[in-house]
């Protein structure tokens, strides 16, 4: 139970540090929420938890996949938020659009043989 909390903590740390930097400098910020931490501490924690190389490798093979649907979110928001569009109601949508790209990419995918 204690590494379980220690895993929250430390993740909640960096979630909370990076919305700290993102008050003082947005472009800061956001190469800091680019870089892939939360990724790494996945892993990270998935190879602690089991040591299975195959899910490790998985894992991040799945999460390349699943990065490339969700990049229009990060277009459609703001030009959603510049054309006066409220702001739940945009990330509503973006939301939405990312999960409908999530089921094409994986469906598109399985086409090719890749199961996410």
């Amino acid at each position: 139970m204690l590494y379980f909390v220690i895993k929250c903590v430390l993740s909640g740390i960096i979630i909370a540090a990076v919305s700290e930097i993102a008050k003082r400098s947005p472009a800061l910020g956001a190469l800091i929420v680019s870089l892939p931490l939360v990724s790494l501490l996945g892993i990270l924690w998935l190879w602690r938890d089991t040591g299975d190389i195959e899910r490790i490798a998985s894992h991040a093979e799945s999460t390349f996949w699943y990065v490339l649907p969700s990049l229009p979110m990060f277009l459609a928001l703001p030009a959603m938020l510049r054309a006066g569009v409220g702001f739940w109601p945009s990330m509503a949508a973006s939301c939405i659009l990312t999960m409908a790209l999530y089921f094409i990419t994986a469906w598109v995918l399985s086409k090719f043989s890749i199961n996410l």
